[in-house]
């Protein structure tokens, strides 16, 4: 039987999500709990987030042997093994055809900035002062909308086009913090990272929201630089028949 658990994690402890030769990362951490456990299953997941980037509501599912049907006591078991740095929310019996990435209709991440360095939230934040907010509100309202967002990839994303919708941004101040949110029906390879590092370069007066028009219209590829990852949080993904609001 095909369940679906939505995971936190602390990416900085963490090699990325997707397995790797060398183990360390949150799909291997959270197999290799399950094996523990008598479920021999690998794990799909909703978004491939890099080395450093957090979750906070990410989707993923497996399969489990029917002797597992204590879904409550599933999830402790595997908290018990996983954390401190994963964390199970949530365990729900799907469909045997539910695929946690293919079947996402819509995802968010966001990105956090802070104007006060701390050595214990840097694995967590872009620490960055003398942003111009006014400017950045505009600039980020040009992402909106469906756009081949080639320019704004990586190279050697594995993907059929590059046309993605983002239906929403927004910058919000909450105390010494700047939160830059984006949700869309999904996002390629570091596009976050290259959105979020072109709209600091904006800020800082290195490029114009006429700059980022031409790279998004792609009459001009002008930058292709990431942000660190440290202050990238998938947020949140949408299903048809499942909303996870907690």
């Amino acid at each position: 039987m095909r369940v679906q658990a939505i995971i936190s994690y602390d990416g900085s402890k963490f090699q990325g999500m997707q397995s790797q030769p060398h183990g360390q990362t949150i799909q291997d951490t959270i197999e290799k709990a399950l094996k523990k456990l008598n479920i021999n299953s690998k794990i799909n997941y909703a978004g491939r987030t890099d080395t450093g980037v957090h979750g906070l509501n990410q989707s993923i599912d497996f399969e489990i042997p029917y002797f597992w049907n204590n879904l409550e006591k599933l999830k402790f078991s595997l908290n018990k093994i996983i954390t401190p740095y994963i964390f199970v929310k949530f365990i729900r019996i799907v469909n045997d055809n539910f695929h946690s990435r293919f079947l996402a209709t819509k995802r968010s991440y966001r990105y956090l900035i802070t104007n006060r360095f701390t050595p214990f939230n840097a694995p967590y934040t872009l620490y960055k002062k003398n942003l111009d907010i006014e400017l950045l509100q505009k600039s980020i309202k040009l992402f909106e909308g469906e756009h081949d967002f080639e320019f704004f990839s990586k190279k050697g994303s594995e993907v059929n086009h590059f046309i993605r919708k983002i239906t929403h941004s927004n910058i919000i101040l909450h105390k010494n913090y700047v939160i830059i949110n984006f949700e869309g029906n999904g996002f390629l390879r570091s596009q976050i990272r290259m959105m979020v590092k072109f709209l600091l370069d904006i800020s800082d007066k290195k490029f114009t929201p006429s700059d980022l028009s031409k790279q998004l219209n792609k009459q001009k590829l002008i930058s292709n630089d990431l942000v660190i990852p440290n202050g990238l949080y998938f947020k949140k993904v949408w299903y048809e028949d499942f909303n996870y609001r907690r």
